[in-house]
C-alpha cells in the first residue's frame, strides 16, 4: 500500500474537534467538506483506521494509491480550501469554528476526488514549474544586493576620509589616531557582529511566524457577528526579537564605551604604545572620544539586521549615507575651522553615528513596536546562546588575520607595507559577496521559518552560483588591473616590486573568498551558529599553525599562503555541512515536488 504523508503544516482556523466522539474509520466511504479558510491549517490524521488532532508536525495519510512509491507530502505555504473541496474523513461528530460538514460518499466518489494518479502528479508538477514564482526569489535576492554593497562601501569611504584628513596634520597624528582606530574596531568587531547576524535571522524567523498568526486571525474572523468583515489593525508588528536586539545593543554599547574609556591605557599597553610616547596622549584622547560613540555604533549595527530580517536593505543604505555624509562634510570644520586636529576627527565620527542610529531608529518605530508588553517576552536567552558561539568564530577570525598581520611585521617596513596594500584590497573587493551572503541569509531563514524547502533551495544554489561568478570576475578583473591600481596607494618601487608579487594572493583567491562568505550566510540562515563557531574555531587553529611556521620558511608568500588556506578551509567546512544528511541541509538531498490540487498546494519529498 502506498502512503502519501502530508506534514509540517497546520489546518487550523479555529478547528476544534470532540475527542470524545471517536469511531472508527470506514475505509469506503467519507469525505468532509471546509468552507474557505485561509493561513495554516491542523489536520487530521488517517492512521490504522483511527484518528487524531495534529499540530504543525501532524501527518495525513492517503491510502489506497496504485503507486509503489512512497512519498511525503509537504504543506507549502498558506494552504487554501475551497468552499467545496472534499478530503478524506472518518465517522464522527466534528465542529469547528471556521464551520465543518461531514457527508458521506461512495467509494467510487472517493477515488474521484482523492487518489492522485503518477500522470496527474506529473502534469502538475510541470505546471507548477512554469510558474514565476521562483523566479521571483531570484529577483528579490538581486534587490536585496545591491543597497547592500552600497550600504557596504559608506563606512570605508568615512575611514579613508578620515584618514586623509588626519594625515595633513601630521605623522604623529596618523599614527596615534591609526592605533586607537585599530583598538576600537577589533572591539566593535568582537561583540557588534556577533549581534547583527544573529538579528538577521530570528527578525525574518520572527516576521514569518508573525504573518502565520495575523492569517489565522483574519481566517477565524473573517466575518463579523452582522455579516461585516473583519480588519485586523496591525501596522506596527510587535516582535519579540526587534525589542531584544535593540535592549541588548544598548546594553554592549554602553559596556564598550566603558571598557574602552576606562581601559584605554591598558589596551594601548597592549598595542606597544608606551607612556612615554608622543603618540600616547593623542591617541588616548582619540580613543576615549571615539569610544562615546560605541552605543550609537552599536544600536545601528544591530538595527542593520533588524532592516535585513525584515527584507529592507534600502533603509539602513539611506540612514548610513546620510551619517556617513555628514562625517565628511564636519571632518573639515571641527579639524581646520575650529583647529581641534585629531580630536575634531573623533567628534566628527561620533556624531555621524548617532545620525545614523537615531534615523534607524526612527524609520524602525514606524514598523514595529520597540519595546515589549512584557520583559517576559524578550528572547535574551537566545541571543546570548547564539551571539555566544559568533563570539567565539568572531575571535578566531581576529586572532588569525591579527597573526599574519603580525608575520608579515616581522619580514620588514617595506614587506609589511606591500602586504597591507595587498590585504587592503583583498578585503574591500570581499564586501561585494558578504553583502550578496546577508541578503540570501534573510531570504534563507524567512523561508525556512515558513517551511518552504523549495524556496530555500532555490535560494541556496542560486547565491552560490552567483557567489562563485562574482569571485570568478574580481579574479579577472583583479589579475588583469591591480599593478597599476597599487600605484593609487604608493609611488615606492620597492613596495611596488612586493605588491606585484601579491597578484596572483589577491586575484586568483578571489573566488574561494566569495564562496567563504556564502558559506557563512548560509549558516547563519539555518540558525547553524554552533556549527559556523566550532568549524571556524578548527580553521583558524590550522591556519594559525600554518602562518607560524610557514612565513619562517617562505617569507611573505607563507604569510599569503596561510591567508589562503584560511579560506579554503572555510569554504571546505561549509561544503561539508552542506553535504551532509544529517544536518539542517537535509531538504537538499530530497527530490521535492510541489503541486496545486482543487486548492491546496502540495510538495512532495521522494
Amino acid at each position: 500500500m502506498a502512503a502519501a504523508q502530508l506534514i509540517d503544516g497546520t489546518l487550523s482556523c479555529g478547528l476544534t474537534t470532540n475527542r470524545s466522539g471517536w469511531n472508527t474509520m470506514n475505509r469506503n466511504t467519507a469525505s468532509l467538506r471546509l468552507r474557505r479558510c485561509r493561513g495554516p491549517f491542523n489536520i487530521v490524521k488517517f492512521v490504522e483506521g483511527r484518528r487524531k488532532t495534529l499540530g504543525g508536525a501532524g501527518a495525513f495519510r492517503l491510502c489506497g494509491s496504485p503507486s509503489p512509491n512512497r512519498a511525503k507530502l509537504f504543506l507549502s505555504g498558506p494552504l487554501v480550501c475551497p468552499r467545496k473541496c472534499n478530503i478524506t474523513s472518518i465517522h464522527s461528530q466534528l465542529s469547528s469554528d471556521c464551520g465543518l460538514d461531514e457527508r458521506f460518499t461512495s467509494a467510487a466518489e472517493e477515488q474521484e476526488h482523492l487518489v492522485l494518479s503518477d500522470e496527474r502528479a506529473h502534469e502538475l508538477t510541470e505546471n507548477y514549474r512554469s510558474q514565476p514564482g521562483l523566479q521571483d526569489v531570484k529577483r528579490e535576492l538581486i534587490m536585496l544586493s545591491l543597497p547592500a554593497i552600497a550600504g557596504q562601501a559608506f563606512e570605508p569611504l568615512a575611514q579613508l576620509m578620515e584618514t586623509a584628513y588626519i594625515g595633513r596634520l601630521g605623522p604623529v597624528e596618523l599614527a596615534s589616531a591609526g592605533v586607537s582606530m585599530s583598538i576600537f574596531n577589533i572591539i566593535s568587531k568582537l561583540f557588534n557582529m556577533p549581534l547583527l547576524s544573529v538579528a538577521t535571522s530570528f527578525v525574518a524567523e520572527d516576521i514569518s511566524k508573525n504573518a502565520s498568526r495575523i492569517s489565522i486571525s483574519e481566517s477565524c474572523h473573517e466575518e463579523n457577528s452582522n455579516g461585516e468583515p473583519f480588519h485586523v489593525a496591525s501596522e506596527r508588528q510587535q516582535l519579540s526579537s526587534v525589542s531584544s536586539a535593540l535592549l541588548l545593543a544598548v546594553a554592549i554599547g554602553i559596556f564598550e564605551a566603558l571598557a574602552l574609556s576606562l581601559g584605554s591605557g591598558v589596551f594601548l599597553n597592549l598595542m606597544g604604545i608606551s607612556p612615554d610616547s608622543a603618540m600616547r596622549s593623542p591617541a588616548q584622547q582619540f580613543l576615549c572620544l571615539r569610544a562615546l560613540g560605541a552605543p550609537a555604533l552599536v544600536v545601528s549595527l544591530a538595527l542593520q539586521g533588524v532592516f535585513r530580517g525584515f527584507k529592507d536593505t534600502k533603509t539602513p543604505v539611506l540612514c548610513l549615507g546620510v551619517g556617513n555624509f555628514s562625517a565628511i562634510f564636519l571632518f573639515p570644520v571641527f579639524m581646520y575651522a575650529f583647529k581641534l586636529g585629531v580630536t575634531g576627527a573623533a567628534i566628527s565620527t561620533v556624531i555621524s553615528q548617532y545620525i545614523v542610529a537615531l534615523l534607524m531608529i526612527w524609520h524602525l518605530s514606524k514598523r514595529a513596536v520597540l519595546l515589549p508588553p512584557k520583559l517576559g517576552e524578550l528572547q535574551f536567552g537566545s541571543y546570548i546562546k547564539s551571539g555566544g558561539f559568533l563570539m567565539g568564530r568572531t575571535l578566531s577570525v581576529l586572532i588569525t588575520m591579527t597573526l599574519a598581520t603580525s608575520m608579515a611585521a616581522r619580514q620588514g617596513p617595506v614587506a609589511m607595507a606591500g602586504h597591507q596594500i595587498c590585504l587592503q584590497v583583498w578585503l574591500a573587493v570581499s564586501l561585494l559577496t558578504d553583502a550578496l551572503a546577508a541578503s540570501g541569509q534573510a531570504l534563507i531563514a524567512s523561508s525556512l521559518s515558513r517551511g518552504d524547502y523549495r524556496a530555500l533551495r532555490e535560494v541556496t544554489n542560486f547565491v552560490l552560483k552567483i557567489g562563485l561568478l562574482t569571485g570568478v570576475c574580481l579574479a579577472a578583473i583583479l589579475g588583469v588591473s591591480f599593478g597599476s591600481l597599487a600605484t593609487l596607494f604608493t609611488k615606492d618601487t620597492q613596495v611596488l616590486g612586493v605588491v606585484k608579487k601579491g597578484v596572483l594572493f589577491v586575484s586568483a583567491s578571489q573566488p574561494v573568498n566569495a564562496l567563504a562568505f556564502i558559506f557563512d550566510g548560509l549558516h547563519y540562515g539555518v540558525s547553524d551558529f554552533s556549527y559556523a563557531a566550532c568549524s571556524m574555531m578548527a580553521v583558524g587553529a590550522a591556519s594559525s599553525a600554518f602562518l607560524l611556521f610557514g612565513s619562517s620558511f617562505f617569507g611573505l608568500q607563507g604569510v599569503w599562503s596561510g591567508l589562503a588556506l584560511f579560506m579554503g578551509l572555510r569554504t571546505v567546512a561549509g561544503y561539508i555541512r552542506l553535504f551532509s544528511k544529517d544536518g539542517p541541509w537535509w531538504f537538499l538531498h530530497k527530490d521535492l515536488t510541489r503541486f496545486e490540487v482543487g486548492g491546496f498546494h502540495f510538495m512532495i519529498m521522494w
